[in-house]
């Protein structure tokens, strides 16, 4: 198995891609901390691991509280003993308008995007220490790399995040720590049908699920990503496979960027 005898969390594991992440990690062997706010939705994914002979913790609370964001890494070295990975995930689209921007919106975005990793991170880096290596994935998007004309706030967060995993990449590169980046392009998952219909647009009023097939159609393999398909791009980046991928800001995203 590809991570056998390894420990990490996954933040925002209660749905979509995230929860598509923390059952590969388990699958291929890993102790997992499953990191939502939603305790129902927790709950379905530990069951899911535990019936399936994994191994995984419940890790339900608010990443915006500083505490907890920090807090879900010693309950996982608690739990297991250590912690050599964590994938960074939960994120927020942020608000649509740049005029009359709605500031509480504008906040809880950035603390999702950007806050909630840099106080995580802050407290995975002794623990990885301790093992002498280890490997932090975050979520940007493809408006990580190109600016989005429907959510300029996102865009700059998101940029916000690639530039952060690779500055972090070499100052803790010669500690046997590893940085990458997830830029996902449309994948079919709740969040894709909040931010596709983004409310001062031409298309405000378009059923959503025409617009998530709209949309699919503009990718240069014609079709949305699976959230299984993330998963697979972070359980690449967590493994030792990637032993010489740092720094990196991976697109996962049907062509679009080329």
């Amino acid at each position: 198995m590809r991570l056998e005898n390894k420990i990490g969390l996954v933040t925002a594991a209660g749905s979509g891609m995230g929860r598509a992440g923390a059952i590969r990690f388990a699958a291929e062997g890993a102790a997992v901390g499953v990191v939502d706010l939603d305790a129902k939705a927790v709950e379905e994914v530990i069951a899911q691991i535990t019936q399936a002979g994994g191994r995984a913790i419940p890790l339900v609370g608010d990443l915006t509280q500083r505490g907890f964001s920090r807090d879900i890494v010693a309950e996982t070295v608690a739990a297991f003993g250590g912690l050599d990975f964590a994938w960074l995930h939960a994120g927020h689209p942020g608000p649509f308008r740049v005029e009359d921007m709605d500031e509480d919106v504008f906040e809880l975005a950035l603390d999702l995007n950007l806050r909630t990793i840099a106080h995580t991170t802050a407290a995975a880096l002794p623990e990885m220490r301790k093992r002498a290596g280890g490997s932090l994935v975050y979520t940007a998007s493809t408006a990580g790399l190109a600016g989005s004309p429907r959510s300029p706030a996102y865009s700059m967060m998101k940029f916000g995040v690639v530039g952060w995993t690779r500055s972090l990449a070499k100052r803790v590169a010669g500690e046997g720590i590893r940085a990458n980046v997830i830029c996902p392009g449309g994948v079919d998952t709740p969040m894709l049908r909040e931010f596709i219909a983004r409310f001062d647009t031409p298309q405000a009023n378009q059923d959503k699920e025409e617009m998530v097939a709209q949309r699919a159609t503009q990718t240069p393999l014609g079709r949305n990503a699976r959230p299984e398909e993330i998963a697979n791009a972070a359980l690449f980046l967590v493994s030792d496979e990637a032993s010489f991928v740092s720094g990196a800001a991976l697109p996962v995203d049907g062509g679009m960027t080329a």
